[in-house]
């Protein structure tokens, strides 16, 4: 049963909600903080950009953020406030690196109403002044009215949290915090407030709204001692009707801006100056200089504008505006220093979300100012998704609509990393890769040294540049090659069977060697640039050092078993040489460190098990020494390496395969990472000094190497196969493409792996390496839904776009048909004027094999409160176009389509219908009704179990029919009868149901079939409530990982779900006892762990709607419990012992969750 669930973030949010400029960690350091949502980031302003110093969460939403500087202090606090009224002070450590709580609190009053925040829902019609949600139900612009600002001269802290107040926090002498007070506001409908600069009393400027809709702004000041307004300097009524923010200018001009939506306004009490600007709504601004001369504007077209008060000395002579350019459409904009800005966004982009952009003192060829310096992504706002399986391999892939407006795209989501591969070349019997270089400082590689069983083959670039089949005269090229490597003095070591050759690397003429002892032979061997180890039957160890011209034999011991695998890769200072070996053994399942050059034993573990070690590596991960070992059954293990002692500590198995591993390192990004070839070929890498592991899109990988050759401008490499059949590849200014045909070039940087897989030798690139990749799709229009078909191998999506059509704008609505591979548009269907695509399926009907989509719309008429009009199309795709087949009027919106035992299920504004499939007598099809069910407000979201149907209503929760087949009916069953506003849905299993609600709740309920009476029968119960602080769009199961069969968590159901926020979250129903488990794992690191600016874990997770608040049950935070792995080894100790585990235990349990992601 899923009644105890384990929520976790897969993907932290992206949407970018503030930002501010100041000195925040020291005096000298300029810092970018900004606030997504529920986290916020600190970023240190360099030569080369911004650098991460700080990445936290936050429990609770974040509705102000304000750096200040505190009388007598150095440097900049932080102010942050929630939307649940709390509020903190923090401060930079130097020491740590770490945020100190300087002062933290509630300003939550227990009488008052509370200001309008959360969403504005775009697509709203309006009875009177209540807005009612209508078509777009999915698409929000998260916008907290908590209004919180801070007197320019730190004398008080301002907030606006309760219609008619005005809550005031002031600073004694010290700069401390006193008591908190309210004082009465007397206009209702406020729109902004800002302290306004310069003034002997603190003074703040109101902009509101009247009950006949007009807008005015007023002044008061704030009289600490008799806790009260009096009325300020100046006022100004009847400004523009758009008029919705205020900028406060700094001395010595002083004043107001008061930016329209039509006009922009200087106001200061004497002087009034206006401009006209065109039509737009003004989203953010950024001040440019200190005086408060110049402003960035970001309107929601996603222009920027350069804003110039112009001035003589201190008097203001009027305001001039300048089109700069085009970027995402911004929710906030910090200007950092030398023309560079900042602009954090809300939506997305095509290309990007948030921007760090460059303002250039001449314009580019499009007239613009903008120079696009870095870009972030960000999902956000994630308005519908699906999962699909796009490369076969038994892992989901999310597929999100993400952004809006201009900026809306489709995302693909994927967890792991991407070889994408640029040629192939048929190869059997590969044993193993090496790539070299003509000199051991060589940046680029130039040989790709290719090894079978009885032969070595070498690739090398030529004088043309040319990658050819060539030879290295020195080299056995009749043996099979064990390892070989550059080394010191520009020379080639080549370990065989039999020999070991020094080669030089300029001549490729034999310089010297060393040979097995007679009746021995070598089995493994492993080399650095000035360094050899190889073992021979009868468990002998060998140990030779590289010298110009010449191997010399240093040790040579005999151990009592066979040697497995071996390893010498250097982990010290010198990146040429290692003081200690890293040895596996076969019989005794062991694993040595010893010392070089001496070969005395330092360090034996014992692995246990019965499965031999098969690769082993030291490597070192942001300054960490590790060992890896592999077993022979898929298990990798790590230790933390003492290269002083040769100690080993920490030890961690995880399972990445079936099969035996082989590790390899390489460089990406000036970062080592390791490459774990098998049959399921992981990347291990290191973040925030943690071992992460992500899956390559591989089936199989037998060996790989890095293989990065140079950049020639203008020039070409031609890889010639071993039967002189071409491949081409070109190098152009850094960036490596492959010319698939004369016209189609595709580029991509030249970061290479040359990969040996079953029967074929192959070329590819690799992605940036994190454990989701995102790839855009840019749309440059609106994604509402999407869904996939697998027969047609297809993505269609209801999409919108802004046009203007005599000069008026208007949106136009359209079905369009995209390749699931390319993505690449094939067919598009207009819908009709006012006609908008709500939902969309893929289903197949009784009788009928063939696969359609089924699209539901509604016709937003102006003059409608609710629309009266539907359709419900059918589609097949016929020759890559999109085919109508039926189309069915509805009385109304169509906001859900489920295909239902072989029909089709609609949720048509407040009536669930049943469509069946019929044929006409002239062959034809259509939807003929065959039952339906009233009773709801809006029904917005329906799943389908059997002939089970769940449906979330607007404002009735969660009610559960069920259609009676002999009958030709749906009765309910069950419903909840809490008031939940409604934003999805999902079935968990056959008796428990998820539901996320508008206030950033998820809850479950579960159904009663074995209560006793009716009416227990006819409630359903709610088991679950938690506090996500995230609205959910959408929920669908599946999951973005391979489930591994011996894995502990492979058959733990998942459900993924999608925010606004552009958070893609994990739901995973665990068995009972895992769940006590983890319930008391989490009670402990509450204790532990503490909130950022002392803010409560357990008041944050709590069930909070207007009307109650609750403690979180039945839910755990993944979130939390998984931090347990960032923890201090002395922290994770004192958990371990208190939760009656091992560490060891506690630490593979928690790993094996993280897995779900």
């Amino acid at each position: 049963m899923s009644v105890w669930n384990y929520v976790v973030t897969a993907h932290k949010p992206t949407n970018v909600t503030h930002s501010c400029v100041g000195n925040f960690t020291s005096p000298q350091e300029l810092n970018l903080i900004i606030a997504k949502c529920t986290r916020i980031e600190i970023h240190l302003l360099t030569a080369h950009g911004l650098q991460p110093m700080l990445d936290v969460p936050i429990y609770g939403r974040i509705a102000t953020l304000e750096l200040f500087r505190p009388h007598g202090e150095p440097q900049d606090f932080l102010f942050i406030s929630t939307e649940r009224y709390k509020f903190c002070v923090l401060q930079w450590d130097p020491d740590t690196s770490e945020l100190i709580t300087r002062a933290m609190g509630d300003v939550s009053d227990r009488i008052g109403r509370p200001t309008d925040n959360g969403q504005i829902i775009h697509g709203l019609l309006k009875y009177g002044n209540k807005m009612k949600l209508q078509i777009e139900i999915v698409v929000f612009e998260e916008l907290s009215l908590l209004i919180g600002l801070i007197d320019p001269d730190c004398r008080l802290i301002g907030l606006h949290l309760y219609d008619g107040l005005f809550k005031v926090i002031p600073f004694d002498n010290k700069g401390q915090l006193k008591e908190a007070f309210n004082i009465r506001l007397e206009e209702l409908q406020v729109l902004d407030i800002k302290f306004l600069y310069g003034c002997s009393r603190p003074t703040i400027v109101v902009l509101y709204q009247d009950n006949k809709d007009a807008r005015h702004v007023k002044t008061y000041e704030v009289v600490l001692k008799d806790k009260d307004f009096v009325e300020g300097p100046w006022s100004q009524n009847n400004l523009d009707n758009g008029a919705g923010l205020l900028i406060p200018v700094p001395m010595p001009l002083g004043g107001v801006i008061i930016i329209g939506e039509e006009t922009i306004v200087y106001c200061n009490g004497t002087i009034f100056k206006a401009i006209p600007i065109r039509p737009s709504i003004t989203r953010a601004y950024g001040r440019v200089d200190a005086d408060g001369s110049r402003y960035l504007l970001g309107d929601n077209a996603g222009l920027i504008h350069l804003l110039v008060i112009t001035h003589e000395r201190e008097r203001v002579n009027g305001l001039k505006i300048e089109h700069l350019g085009e970027t995402t459409v911004a929710s906030t904009i910090s200007y950092l220093d030398n023309a560079v800005v900042y602009v954090g966004s809300s939506y997305g982009d095509s290309q990007l979300c948030s921007v760090l952009i460059k303002l250039n003192l001449q314009p580019d060829a499009k007239g613009s100012y903008v120079e696009v310096l870095e870009a972030y992504v960000n999902l956000g706002p994630i308005v519908d998704f699906c999962v699909v399986d796009l490369e076969r391999q038994g892992q989901g892939q999310v597929v999100t609509c993400s952004g809006a407006y201009k900026d809306g795209s489709l995302r693909i989501v994927r967890n792991g990393i991407g070889i994408n591969e640029q040629a192939s070349v048929e190869l059997q019997g590969i044993k193993g890769l090496w790539s070299l270089r003509s000199s051991i400082n060589d940046p680029y590689d130039s040989l790709l040294v290719v090894s079978f069983i009885s032969e070595t083959r070498v690739l090398a670039m030529n004088m043309d540049d040319e990658l050819e089949e060539s030879e290295i005269e020195g080299f056995s090229a009749e043996e099979q090659t064990l390892f070989c490597q550059n080394a010191i003095h520009d020379q080639l070591v080549q370990v065989t069977a039999t020999v070991v050759r020094l080669v030089s690397s300029t001549t490729r003429q034999l310089l010297h060697e060393w040979n097995a002892p007679s009746g021995y032979s070598v089995n493994v061997a492993t080399a650095n640039a000035s360094q050899v180890l190889l073992a021979t039957g009868g468990g002998h160890l060998v140990y030779l050092e590289i010298e110009k011209e010449k191997l010399i034999e240093v040790k040579h011991i005999q151990l009592e078993y066979e040697i497995s695998c071996l390893d010498i890769n250097p982990i010290g200072e010198n990146p040429n040489y290692t003081t200690v070996a890293a040895v596996g053994m076969w019989t005794d399942l062991t694993v040595r460190i010893f010392s070089l050059p001496s070969l005395e034993l330092l360090t034996k573990e014992n692995l246990g098990g019965e499965i031999i070690p098969r690769s082993i590596l030291q490597c070192t991960f942001e300054g960490v020494s590790y060992l890896l070992c592999t077993l022979g059954d898929g298990h990798l293990l790590n230790f933390l390496l003492d290269i002083n002692t040769g100690g080993l500590s920490n030890r961690k198995k995880v399972s990445l395969g079936t099969q035996p591993i082989t590790l390899r390192t390489f460089s990406s990004k000036d970062t080592t990472h390791v490459f774990a070839a098998s049959d399921r070929p992981t990347v291990i890498y290191s973040s925030n000094k943690k071992l992460l592991y992500s899956n390559v899109n591989l089936k199989e990988v037998s060996h790989m190497c890095p293989f990065n050759s140079a950049a020639f401008p203008d020039r070409s490499v031609w890889l010639y196969e071993l039967t002189k059949k071409v491949l081409i590849f070109y190098w152009l200014y850094g960036f490596f493409s492959i010319q698939c045909s004369a016209n189609d070039p595709i580029c991509f940087i030249f970061l290479c792996l040359a990969i040996a897989k079953e029967g074929e030798l192959s070329i590819g690139t690799i992605d940036d390496i994190q454990k989701l990749h995102i790839r855009t799709i840019p749309l440059g229009q609106h994604a509402r839904r999407i869904c996939h078909q697998e027969q047609s191998r297809t993505f269609s999506i209801c999409c919108f776009k802004n046009c203007q059509i005599s000069n008026e704008e208007t949106e136009m609505h359209f079905i369009r048909l995209l390749d699931d591979q390319t993505f690449e548009f094939m067919s598009i269907f207009p819908l009709d004027s006012y006609e908008y695509g709500c939902s969309i399926i893929s289903c197949s009907f009784s009788d009928d094999n063939n696969a359609y989509y089924c699209v539901g719309t509604a016709y937003v008429l102006p003059e409608e409160n609710e629309p009266s009009k539907g359709r419900i199309l059918v589609f097949a795709v016929e020759d890559g176009k999109l085919q109508l087949i039926v189309e069915k009027e509805t009385k109304g919106a169509v906001y859900s389509l489920n295909a239902f035992n072989g029909k089709l299920l609609a949720a048509i504004n407040q009536k669930i219908q049943l469509y069946k499939w019929t044929l006409r007598e002239d062959g034809s099809r259509e939807l003929q009704t065959e039952c339906g069910h009233h009773g709801h407000i809006l029904a917005l979201y329906v799943q389908t179990r059997g002939d089970f149907i769940v449906v979330g209503d607007l404002m009735k929760s969660i009610s559960l029919l069920l259609y009676k087949h002999e009958e030709g009916a749906i009765e309910e069953l069950a419903r909840d009868y809490n008031a939940n506003w409604m934003s999805a849905v999902e079935i968990l299993d056959d008796d428990v149901f998820v539901g996320a609600e508008n206030n950033y709740n998820l809850f479950t309920v579960r159904k009663n079939s074995d209560a006793a009476s009716d009416e227990e029968r006819g409630r359903l119960e709610v088991v679950g409530e938690y506090h996500l602080g995230e609205f959910v769009n959408r929920f669908r199961h599946g999951s973005l990982v391979m489930r591994l069969p011996d894995s502990e968590v492979g058959n733990i159901p998942t459900i993924i779900f999608g925010t606004i926020n552009g958070v893609i979250g994990v739901i995973a129903s665990l068995p009972h006892d895992q769940y006590v488990f983890f319930e008391k794992l989490q009670a402990n690191l509450v204790k532990v762990i503490k909130g950022v600016g002392g803010l409560s874990h357990e008041q944050w997770r709590s069930f909070n709607n207007e009307k109650r608040t609750a403690d979180a049950r039945n839910f755990l935070d993944g979130d939390l419990i998984e931090s347990f792995l960032d923890l201090s080894r002395s922290r994770m100790d004192d958990i371990a012992t208190s939760m009656g585990v091992t560490l060891e235990e506690l630490c593979k349990r928690v790993e094996e969750l993280t897995r779900l992601h």
